[in-house]
C-alpha cells in the first residue's frame, strides 16, 4: 500500500512539474541525456545541482527546481540541443556544458529569459568587437547590473 501511494504521489509531482515547465521534468532530463550522450550525473554537474537531486526530480519525488540559475541552465539547454547536429561531437557536448555551468541568474527577470539574454549577447556580437563590449559592460554595471551581464556574455 506505501508503494502505492508513494508511485500515486510521483505521478501527481510529475503533473505538477508539466504545470511548471510545460513537462515532467524526467522527460526533459531524459532527452538532454540521449541528445549529449552523458549521464545524468555530468547533467547535474552542468546543471549546478547533486545528482541525488535531479534523480528525485526526475523521479517525482520533488517537484520544483529551487535554484532560479539551475532552472535557467536547464532551459537554456534544452532550447540549445536543438540546434546540435547528431551525433553530437564529444567537444562539442563539454563546451556546452560548460558553457551552461558558468551561466549566472542575476535575479533580474524571468530564468526563462535566459534564452533571450543569450539571444541579445550573439546579436550585440556582431554590432562591435569585445573589447568595446566589456567596456560598456563595465560602465552600466553598477546601475544596470542585468544589462552589464548580457554584455559581458557578449564580450566573451
Amino acid at each position: 500500500m506505501a508503494i502505492e501511494s508513494q508511485r500515486e504521489r510521483n505521478a501527481l509531482n510529475q503533473q505538477r512539474q508539466r504545470a511548471l515547465y510545460g513537462a515532467p521534468l524526467g522527460e526533459r532530463v531524459h532527452r538532454l541525456v540521449a541528445v549529449l550522450q552523458i549521464s545524468q550525473a555530468r547533467l547535474a554537474k552542468a546543471l549546478g545541482m547533486s545528482p541525488a537531486m535531479l534523480s528525485q526530480l526526475v523521479s517525482g519525488r520533488r517537484v520544483k527546481i529551487g535554484d532560479p540559475t539551475v532552472l535557467a541552465r536547464l532551459l537554456e539547454l534544452d532550447r540549445r540541443i536543438d540546434e546540435l547536429r547528431r551525433p553530437v561531437p564529444d567537444s562539442t557536448v563539454e563546451a556546452l556544458l560548460d558553457e551552461v555551468a558558468a551561466m549566472r541568474w542575476s535575479g533580474a527577470g524571468d530564468p526563462a529569459d535566459a534564452g533571450t539574454a543569450r539571444a541579445a549577447a550573439d546579436a550585440l556580437r556582431r554590432l562591435t568587437d569585445p573589447g568595446r563590449l566589456a567596456a560598456a559592460a563595465d560602465a552600466l554595471s553598477p546601475a544596470f547590473p542585468e544589462l552589464a551581464d548580457v554584455l559581458r556574455e557578449a564580450a566573451r
